[in-house]
């Protein structure tokens, strides 16, 4: 990959162009039905992505930016205020408000930027923004994905001969 940064950048955009695909064509019963219970719907992950981009990846990326030679330690399950009710379309445009800020500040980096580095206190060692654009590029496929996944279970039972071929999907098949 010649240009990591611009690879990045375009998951990220693309991330946001898939969710609203996916808010503007499926019915709000589907985005929030839970695959199995205590499994994410799609509508969970939009969620997660949205907490993720403002709470974590957002912060850390500031704080890598603002040269801290240390980031701030992240516990998920500490007591935080709860999310607002939202509708699904609040909580995309408040996602895409927030994708676009980060868009706009990884449109101001050059490839030098990404061996800015800052201590990892949870893991012991040195991170780089190149990491963090690389987890976060990651981590925005795997939750839009997953939401993907949850979403093909209204589909995956009426394939008839062809169930098999979703196996690896199918969570059914998990049970």
């Amino acid at each position: 990959m010649d240009d990591k940064l611009e690879l990045t950048r375009s998951v990220l955009e693309t991330t946001a162009l898939r969710w609203v695909n996916l808010v503007e064509t499926f019915p709000e019963e589907l985005l929030i039905s839970q695959p199995l219970p205590g499994e994410w719907s799609a509508a969970d992950c939009l969620e997660h992505l949205l907490i993720v981009e403002r709470d974590l990846l957002g912060v850390r990326l500031q704080h890598l930016l603002e040269g801290r030679t240390e980031l701030v330690p992240y516990e998920p399950n500490a007591p935080r205020e709860p999310e607002p009710e939202r509708s699904l379309r609040e909580r995309l445009d408040t996602f895409l408000a927030l994708r676009r800020k980060t868009e706009g500040v990884l449109e101001g980096l050059s490839s030098d930027d990404l061996n800015r580095s800052s201590f990892h206190p949870e893991y012991g060692v040195e991170v780089t923004l190149g990491n963090l654009l690389d987890l976060w590029a990651a981590h925005d496929l795997q939750h839009t994905v997953q939401a993907e996944e949850a979403l093909m279970q209204a589909f995956i039972p009426g394939t008839s001969v062809w169930r098999s071929e979703f196996v690896a999907h199918d969570v059914e098949a998990k049970i």
